[in-house]
């Protein structure tokens, strides 16, 4: 994963109310070659039997699958939270779980992703927070930010839902607002090393 020249290595997506039809939108447009790992936390009920990992996966060319325990983290995967556990990366890159208590009333809560996240990647995570109702991922955006991240964030005009995105706008500065059709083919730039071509990062 390292040495390939790109300088992002793990994506963070947080999506909650309206999440089937923003991820329908982005994940599709990643080709099966994507070169960073995507870790997808969304809002789902704990009785939830994860339908959407399912459906994501035959829809795209790209693999989608529900995160395991010691996992590491690859390249050419969207991985996404399984219900009722919070999901962490540690310092080696494999996935943790976790039943401690909810966040922002949400297990899995996209902060304690993101702030996990953040600790081990700095510079190098790009943090996505598309539609949803509450404030969750807002503070962890802001970690992300602070720790030299990417952050990007659903146009809330373009969000089935406005909080999320809004609440993340407020927390800090957002590098890029985007449409919801831009945020896929967006990633897919980032993931394209062309070293010297713009002179801005």
């Amino acid at each position: 994963m390292k040495g390939m020249g790109l300088h992002y290595r793990c994506i963070a997506i947080g999506v909650s109310a309206g999440g089937m039809d923003a991820l329908s939108t982005i994940i599709p447009a990643l080709p099966p070659t994507f070169p960073i790992p995507v870790v997808v936390i969304q809002h789902v009920s704990p009785h939830s039997d994860n339908y959407i990992t399912r459906y994501l996966d035959n829809i795209s060319a790209i693999k989608v699958k529900e995160v395991d325990e010691k996992e590491k983290l690859k390249p050419g995967v969207v991985y996404t939270a399984p219900p009722n556990y919070h999901v962490l990366v540690e310092e080696n890159e494999t996935f943790s779980l976790s039943v401690e208590e909810r966040v922002n009333f949400a297990r899995p809560s996209i902060d304690v992703f993101f702030q996990s996240a953040a600790e081990v990647y700095g510079p190098h995570l790009v943090g996505v927070v598309l539609t949803g109702a509450n404030n969750d991922g807002s503070a962890g955006l802001k970690l992300i930010k602070e720790k030299g991240g990417l952050t990007i964030v659903q146009d809330p005009q373009t969000a089935e839902v406005e909080g999320m995105p809004r609440a993340a706008i407020a927390a800090t500065k957002i590098d890029h607002i985007l449409p919801l059709e831009q945020i896929g083919p967006f990633l897919v730039k980032l993931a394209s090393p062309k070293p010297g071509k713009k002179g801005r990062r």
